[in-house]
């Protein structure tokens, strides 16, 4: 039986491989400036994968401690890989007999999209390989960044970017930058160490979250935002995060893995200075029911960059919190557990939470809100509503996995969930970076 099944989720694997391949082919990245400038690509052509990865987290002796990016997407269970199953699961037809999925025709239909278009997802490892940048401060210090995301719809087309018109409304929480003649970027401020080690000390067992202590690995200055306002190119603003500063290429050049994480981002498993190119390593989440896969770059306070494996970015404080949706708000809304159900870690298909992220060092299984092709209101700043289950609700045993944006909400309005220590439910205090990148289904 768990023979057929490994066969089974290979075949979906490679099915859903293709469908990105399709995606990739009909989104292929521009690479001629279009109506407003735009970061050069020092190196052009395909961007693919240049190695396979184990591992890197979840079973380490102690994942708290790890450096790097945590546990896998595609973990040793069900609460711990959110890979949709093949369609012919139950059926006497086989797989190759399904058309491909509807989500080609239409991309708010069923089936896998990729929304982040810039590099290739390597969906048996779970990573996905995008374009290295290099900018510089204003002394001439190297910038090794990324692009994920940008306020302005025709430069996302070119470059294979999300779109998201909140950030338009990132201004006050963004550094800023000016392209210099050969269109590299030269940012005005904001700086990153990466030389700190990570820790995070979890509660009792059981109650893992809060840690009682905990240290980012990276570390930006007062004036680090990943969110980059270029001045002289129309004021667009991007989602730039740092993944590594104030090294030479041969500093940084681990393009099959072995990354030394006292000089770059925690996320990166390999990184290719030579051919500028970096991967990262994605992470299990929902959107409106749908499991998708995400990048995690940033926080704005330390604790939650100590638990994302992330950069603490101060500057990211100066994000208005709390107004999802409304006129001029920046952010979208991230639904993150802290008491969910951890028993059994990934075993148990009703995993979930920062408690079980804590105990295990898998990733929590958090709900975002909306994305591109399910909604409109997308944004990589996310504003973390941290919710609890109730006593009386796990005394019930009503406690389990949560999906979808409004059944959370129905369960706050019906008294099963509250904000941490039974607080009001809404807004944490805080937000995180987290660049969508594919909807698997």
């Amino acid at each position: 039986m768990s023979c057929m099944t490994s066969k089974l989720r290979s075949i979906s694997r490679v099915t859903m491989a293709a469908a990105i391949g399709v995606s990739l082919s009909i989104c292929t990245l521009a690479q001629t400036s279009g109506p407003l400038r735009t970061p050069r690509r020092s190196v052009q052509g395909k961007i693919e994968p240049s190695v396979r990865f184990t591992d890197a987290g979840g079973t380490s002796a102690n994942p708290n401690t790890a450096q790097g990016p945590g546990g896998v997407p595609l973990g040793p269970g069900p609460g711990c890989d959110v890979f949709p199953a093949s369609a012919n699961i139950g059926t006497a037809v086989p797989l190759s007999y399904f058309g491909p999925p509807p989500s080609s025709v239409n991309q708010s239909l069923v089936g896998p999209v990729q929304l982040l278009n810039t590099g290739q997802i390597d969906s048996t490892h779970g990573t996905i390989t995008i374009p290295l940048y290099l900018g510089h401060m204003k002394n001439g210090t190297n910038v090794w960044y990324i692009l994920t995301d940008v306020d302005d719809a025709n430069v996302a087309a070119e470059l294979g970017l999300n779109f998201s018109a909140k950030m338009t409304f990132m201004a006050n929480a963004a550094r800023t930058a000016n392209f210099d003649y050969n269109n590299d970027l030269v940012f005005d401020g904001g700086t990153v160490d990466f030389s700190p080690v990570r820790s995070v000390t979890p509660g009792p067992s059981g109650s893992e979250f809060p840690p009682t202590a905990y240290q980012p690995g990276s570390v930006g200055d007062a004036n680090y935002s990943p969110y980059v306002q270029v001045v002289n190119a129309g004021g667009v603003i991007y989602n730039a995060p740092i993944v590594a500063f104030n090294v030479n290429a041969s500093d940084i050049e681990f393009p099959n893995g072995n990354v030394d994480y006292s000089k770059v981002h925690d996320e990166v498993v390999a990184i290719d200075p030579v051919n500028m190119t970096v991967t990262l390593q994605l992470i299990n989440g929902f959107s409106f029911g749908r499991p998708v896969w995400y990048i995690s770059m940033d926080a704005s306070i330390p604790l939650a960059a100590s638990i994302e494996h992330n950069t603490y970015a101060p500057l990211m404080g100066a994000l208005h919190l709390g107004d999802d949706d409304s006129f001029s708000s920046p952010i979208e809304r991230i639904f993150i557990a802290t008491n969910g159900p951890e028993q059994g870690s990934c075993a148990n298909p009703l995993r979930q939470g920062l408690s079980a992220d804590l105990a295990d060092g898998y990733r929590p299984n958090n709900t975002l809100g909306g994305i591109p092709t399910l909604a409109l209101d997308y944004s990589p700043a996310w504003d973390a509503n941290l919710y609890e289950w109730t006593p009386a609700a796990i005394a019930s045993g009503y406690r389990g996995q949560l999906r979808e944006e409004f059944n959370i909400l129905t369960f706050v309005a019906d008294g099963l969930l509250t904000g941490m220590g039974g607080a009001p439910f809404g807004s944490a205090g805080f937000s995180i970076n987290c660049p969508i990148v594919i909807r698997l289904n």
